[in-house]
């Protein structure tokens, strides 16, 4: 996707590359001009002021907020000061979320608002499209929100800094948000009617996070993919336990998509006599390799559904009160609530962690001279004497396996906590944005998990000596050396790991042609 891209917000369908586009900085946003969509924008707006003129109780714009509705606000007041709940929210706690995965939960917030639901002005899509595009992010606290009503707390962080509020990051530095608006040659923006409710009473935070953990997840499956490959080789596995009619007689298509990307990166027109371990206890390889279809196919066929709910979630309107433009009615009801995502976040969290423990255990075969059929122990490199004082991928296994309890930990889902809050108003909730935070941190120690993988791997395919047979399999043992030498005599590791990880989550070093990450 080209840098000079633009994605316009407008009301339409955005698709969840193009917000991970934006999200990494790839793409530029530019809010909508088309006459039907402005004047939607503006008849929502209308019936807010309309609601407002004529005293009808309206929630979060002449009431109270939450279990506080009951309280009436009189128009005296609300005709000189915009009734708001961002500065009691400012109560969020722990680190920052990432810089794409705030980018991302405020495209969001515009995406939503740009449906012309909410009663919202232009000018606060192109206050949040200015700070997008300029690259000032707000600073999120990562805990507070129970996903219902939506992310109140830490879409209080992102609705402040447009008002000048609060902390921002800007250009490689932690500031208050006014400085950095004012370098930027920005004004504060001033909120209106309901405006205030508008940013902060949605699904936003966790959708932006959930968007970057699909991508990542994607791009695992594929590194995972590349790993299993070269497993294989080193492992001297057999290449029929990926054979075609195996995932016709049980055709889910991520099996079969599985199967088939290992069959070619596995392809070679030497006889296979040299490269498979024929004793009679290699009959069969273990699960962990022979199963890669069956295994990580979970991963992918889960991609397709919970892709799907994330976009439309990102698309929808989940704020509250909702408005139809063409009709005139508002609604007052429950979009708010992150139920969708956090059963996807959860589920993807499962298939995810699969991949971590699938990793680590072809790890664990690798390494242990008991089952690697030849190989020498840990994949030490170093030859005679040295051998005895080196220790190879010892340590980085104790690691993997570290890592991945850590993983399948996080599996247990976020939805079932769910606790009854605020005075029993919030007495349902989704806990949705802990689910995707979950499954994110998942992602990232399953990056590393499969990194270690892959450096194992190879280390096993050129202890083997016969990698350029198999061209393909040669080819990304070259792009990753590139990234980290082998080891012969023991140095760390740590840098090797984090190259590799990066060159999972950030690129489509690992993606077959045609389906990047």
């Amino acid at each position: 996707m080209s840098k000079k891209e633009v994605v316009a917000v407008d009301g339409g369908q955005i698709s969840l590359e193009r917000i991970a586009a934006v999200a990494k900085g790839d793409a530029s946003v530019r809010v909508g001009t088309d006459t039907k969509f402005v004047k939607r924008m503006e008849r929502a707006q209308e019936l807010v002021m309309a609601a407002m003129q004529n005293d009808v109780p309206l929630y979060g714009v002449n009431t109270g907020f939450g279990k506080s509705c009951s309280k009436r606000v009189p128009v005296r007041t609300t005709s000189r000061k915009v009734v708001s709940p961002i500065a009691f929210h400012g109560c969020g706690t722990g680190e920052p979320l990432g810089i794409e995965e705030t980018r991302a939960a405020m495209l969001c917030r515009m995406i939503c608002l740009a449906r012309g639901n909410s009663g919202v002005s232009i000018e606060l899509l192109e206050q949040m499209a200015s700070f997008l595009n300029l690259g000032i992010t707000p600073v999120v606290p990562a805990e507070g929100s129970v996903g219902a009503s939506g992310d109140l707390t830490p879409m209080s962080y992102i609705a402040a800094c447009l008002e000048g509020e609060r902390e921002v990051f800007y250009r490689g530095r932690r500031m208050p948000a006014l400085k950095a608006i004012k370098l930027a040659k920005l004004t504060p923006y001033r909120y209106g009617a309901k405006e205030p409710l508008s940013m902060i009473n949605g699904t936003s935070t966790m959708t932006g996070i959930a968007v970057m953990a699909v991508v990542r997840a994607r791009r695992i499956l594929h590194a995972a993919i590349g790993a299993t490959a070269l497993s294989v080789h080193a492992f001297k596995g057999k290449v029929h336990h990926f054979h075609s009619l195996i995932s016709e007689v049980k055709p889910f298509p991520g099996q079969i998509f599985v199967a088939e990307k290992l069959r070619n990166l596995l392809e070679t027109k030497k006889a296979l006599t040299g490269l498979e371990d024929h004793e009679l206890g290699a009959l069969q390889d273990p699960y962990s390799i022979r199963c890669t279809p069956q295994i990580a196919g979970v991963l992918f066929d889960a991609l397709a559904w919970i892709e799907k709910w994330v976009e439309i979630e990102a698309n929808s309107s989940n704020d509250n009160p909702i408005f139809d433009p063409d009709t005139g009615q508002i609604f007052m009801s429950g979009n708010f609530y992150g139920g969708h995502m956090a059963f996807a976040m959860d589920c993807l969290k499962s298939a995810v962690a699969a991949i971590a423990d699938m990793s680590d255990r072809q790890v664990v075969l690798l390494v242990n001279p008991q089952t690697n059929r030849g190989l020498p122990a840990d994949l030490v490199g170093a030859k005679g004497d040295d051998m005895l004082v080196n220790h190879g991928f010892k340590a980085a296994s104790i690691t993997a396996t570290a890592l991945c309890a850590e993983a399948l930990k996080l599996t247990m889902p976020a939805a079932s906590f769910s606790r009854s809050c605020e005075s029993h108003n919030q007495d349902k909730v989704s806990m949705g944005t802990i689910a995707a935070r979950d499954a994110l941190r998942i992602c990232t120690l399953t990056e590393r998990i499969v990194a270690i993988h892959i450096l194992a791997a190879v280390q096993g395919c050129e202890l083997r000596k016969n990698c350029k047979v198999r061209p393909r399999l040669s080819e990304l043992i070259g792009n990753i050396r590139s990234l980290a030498e082998g080891i012969i005599d023991d140095r760390p590791m740590d840098m090797d790991i984090e190259n590799v990880a990066r060159a999972i989550s950030a690129t489509d070093m690992f993606a077959p042609p045609g389906d990047s990450g």
